[in-house]
C-alpha cells in the first residue's frame, strides 16, 4: 500500500454474554490489583463492566493502539457510566506512558491542583480526591501541564450516578487537540445528549507530533472497596503511514 491510510479500533461490546467480556482483537486490557473484565447483561446493546481490586489506587483500564499523530488524526470516543460518583478517578483520552504492570491514572485532580504525570496525554479526567468535583479537560507532557491548562478546564457537567456520559478525544497531526464532552445536564430538544467541546488546544506549546499514543479509558478506586465502570462503547481511529 502508499501513502497514509485510516485503521479503526475498538469494540461495541454487543454479543458479550455473563461473565464473557468481549473486548475484540484490538484491544489491550490490565491494570493494578485484581481487575475484572465481565458482560453487563441487563441493559439493551451489550456493556462491559470494568472492574478494580479492592485496594485503594487498584485501577483497571482498556486501550487501543500506539498510533501516532503525524499519520493522521487520532480520534477517540467512549460512552460509560458509574453507579456512584463518589472514591474514583476515570480517565478518558491518549496517553503516551501506559506501563503494563502499575499503570497509573494520567492526569489525577488532587484538592485544586491537577497532576500530569509523565508522558503526554490530552483527555478528560474526574478525580474525586479533588475539592471540587468535576470532569476537567486537560493537556500535560514530562509531568507538568502544556498549553494552557494547569489545573485543567471544568466541563461544568450534572454528575448523576447510573447515567452516562460521552467523551470525544481529538488529537491532530500538528499536535494540537480538542476534547469534547456530553452528560445528561446537556441536551439536545429530543434528550439526547449535546456533546460539548470542553477546550480546543491549538495554541502554545502541544503534544509531539512525533510520539506515540494508546487510546485509553481507565478507571482507578480511591476507597478500600473495588469500582466498576459501564463502558457502552469505546471506538475511534487513527493515522497509519504505509510508507517503508
Amino acid at each position: 500500500m502508499h501513502g497514509n491510510g485510516r485503521i479503526k479500533f475498538g469494540c461495541d461490546f454487543v454479543g458479550a454474554n455473563g461473565s464473557a467480556a468481549v473486548l475484540g482483537p484490538d484491544i489491550q486490557a490490565f491494570g493494578v490489583g485484581t481487575e475484572t473484565y465481565a458482560a453487563t447483561v441487563d441493559e439493551s446493546g451489550g456493556l462491559l463492566a470494568l472492574g478494580t481490586g479492592a485496594s485503594d489506587d487498584d485501577n483497571a483500564l482498556i486501550r487501543s493502539g500506539p498510533f501516532s499523530p503525524r499519520d493522521g488524526k487520532m480520534v477517540l470516543r467512549a460512552r460509560f457510566k458509574y453507579d456512584a460518583l463518589t472514591t474514583i478517578a476515570v480517565f478518558c483520552g491518549f496517553a503516551e506512558t501506559l506501563d503494563t504492570t502499575t499503570p497509573v491514572v494520567p492526569q489525577e485532580f488532587a484538592t485544586a491542583t491537577m497532576t500530569y504525570n509523565p508522558g503526554g496525554s490530552v483527555g478528560i479526567s474526574y478525580d474525586t480526591d479533588g475539592t471540587t468535583d468535576d470532569f476537567r479537560a486537560g493537556m500535560g507532557d514530562g509531568g507538568a501541564a502544556i498549553s494552557d491548562s494547569a489545573q485543567g478546564t471544568r466541563a461544568n457537567a450534572t454528575l448523576t450516578a447510573d447515567l452516562f456520559f460521552e467523551a470525544e478525544i481529538i488529537l491532530n497531526e500538528d499536535g494540537s487537540a480538542e476534547v469534547w464532552f456530553g452528560d445528561s445536564g446537556h441536551v439536545d430538544s429530543s434528550g439526547f445528549m449535546r456533546n460539548r467541546m470542553i477546550k480546543r488546544y491549538s495554541t502554545g506549546t502541544l503534544l509531539t507530533p512525533t510520539d506515540l499514543f494508546f487510546a485509553v479509558l481507565m478507571i482507578e478506586t480511591r476507597t478500600t472497596a473495588a469500582s466498576t465502570l459501564e463502558i457502552d462503547y469505546f471506538t475511534g481511529e487513527a493515522g497509519r503511514d504505509w510508507r517503508p
